[in-house]
């Protein structure tokens, strides 16, 4: 079953979706903002739940309040193709605080030079904003590049995590 809950958070309304394994637990599969380029939409026969989503709130509220510097989340990890869930995979290793290059994330999944496109492409399509720290990947010249749900957010997560001066 598909459920999903709305989270206010510094970067406004979040769209949580997930599904409900076994013993009630929510395995989180999305997580939007507003205004976000390819964001989820509810669809027909999801269930509203947001009870179900109190451990990701939670984590969530501790991030943004600089408590949390990890998620220890249940994700969905069917989503993407193989290539797409290596370098979601990648972007798990880059430690809170720091940022790397596209450049490097291609050379971490075995896909450097011209690869390096298609890391960027499939950071792009990240499904779980915030929890999965696409905002740590910058440009190799330092500038912030390509967050699906805006530079100005990309930049409150680097400032928040201490990485913007």
């Amino acid at each position: 079953m598909t459920v999903y809950a709305y989270v206010d958070g510094p970067l406004g309304e979040m769209l949580l979706v997930g599904r409900l394994a076994p013993g009630g637990r929510v395995v989180l599969r999305s997580l939007s903002l507003p205004g976000q380029k390819g964001a989820v939409a509810v669809e027909d026969g999801w269930t509203l739940a947001p009870g179900a989503f109190e451990e990701v709130a939670g984590q969530l509220r501790e991030y943004f309040a600089g408590a949390r510097e990890r998620f220890e989340l249940a994700c969905d990890d069917r989503a993407g193709t193989e290539f797409q869930r290596r370098v979601w995979r990648a972007l798990e290793e880059v430690p809170y605080g720091s940022t790397v290059s596209y450049g490097e994330i291609a050379r971490r999944v075995g896909s450097a030079g011209a690869g390096v496109r298609a890391v960027g492409t499939a950071i792009g399509r990240n499904p779980l904003l915030v929890v999965r720290p696409c905002h740590r990947v910058i440009g190799a010249d330092g500038a912030l590049r390509g967050y699906a749900a805006g530079i100005e957010r990309k930049e409150h997560l680097l400032g928040l995590e201490g990485v913007l001066v």
